[in-house]
């Protein structure tokens, strides 16, 4: 038994079927369901699997540390809280600059005091709007090495400083792993200092973004952890299943059985 909710990427398992069959699958298997973008996917269709949505991108251009490009992610914030509606979902996920095919649109190798007043600034708005329609964003660190070069103020020290510093409610971590673990590493200690700032955790192991227990985390002391800092919300596998797609059940096992408590 666990105290956690599992849910699962539906962008990354099963990818030879149908996003509405991969959730009709992943929900089969009694997790929740995490998307990707919503804006290019039928979502009265995703709704009537009747799958249980966890969460989902909850902006769709702009970068949240440009004074330029802000008021594109409040703007897409919006959009998606409506779209969230047709789901269920109550998580909605940031990151600190726009992705194109996982890129920084705009890429930038430093970061300037500005950047961090106008994320503040940015994210205040957007808690205010999750306060207002019931959601919580949840801002995603990111490793610029491997997987997002570019980004700027992608750590997790320093996403969770700006969660920190917002001090809003409706404004949390979706504190992921194994980006964690690629840039910055001591993951019992980060999950310790994040606490109750974390919205949500997201796994995968290193290297190869696959399934819990192809790599290097040990992620049934990570599931410890949690537990002892008394984590109860929902833990996503954002990862690849490591023997390709058709043996995505396997790695789902895999996942449940990392974060499976006696």
């Amino acid at each position: 038994m666990n105290g956690f909710e599992l849910a699962v990427c539906s962008e990354m398992v099963f990818t030879h079927l149908p996003i509405v069959e991969r959730v009709r699958r992943i929900a089969g298997m009694d997790f929740a369901v995490e998307i990707w973008s919503w804006h290019d996917k039928d979502l009265e269709a995703l709704a009537a699997t009747g799958a249980r949505f966890s969460s989902m991108t909850g902006y769709l251009m702009g970068d949240l540390v440009d004074p330029d490009t802000a008021e594109q992610v409040v703007r897409t914030a919006e959009l998606s809280i409506k779209a969230a509606e047709t789901l269920g979902v109550s998580r909605l996920n940031l990151h600190t600059a726009e992705l194109v095919d996982g890129q920084a649109a705009r890429p930038r190798l430093r970061s300037t005091g500005q950047m961090w007043v106008t994320a503040i600034r940015t994210l205040e708005r957007i808690g205010e709007l999750g306060a207002a329609a019931g959601v919580t964003f949840c801002l995603e660190n990111l490793n610029t090495i491997v997987d997002h070069p570019g980004v700027p103020l992608a750590r997790a020290k320093d996403t969770l400083a700006l969660v920190e510093g917002v001090g809003h409610p409706n404004v949390r971590m979706m504190l992921d792993l194994y980006h964690a673990q690629i840039g910055e590493g001591n993951l019992i200690d980060l999950i310790r200092r994040c606490g109750d700032a974390i919205g949500e955790i997201q796994v995968a192991d290193v290297p190869g973004r696959c399934e819990p227990g192809t790599g290097e985390i040990n992620y049934p002391a990570i599931a410890k952890v949690l537990r002892d800092i008394g984590f109860t919300g929902t833990v996503g596998m954002e990862a690849w299943a490591s023997g390709g797609p058709e043996h995505s059940e396997a790695a789902l096992s895999s996942f449940r059985a990392a974060f499976t408590l006696d």
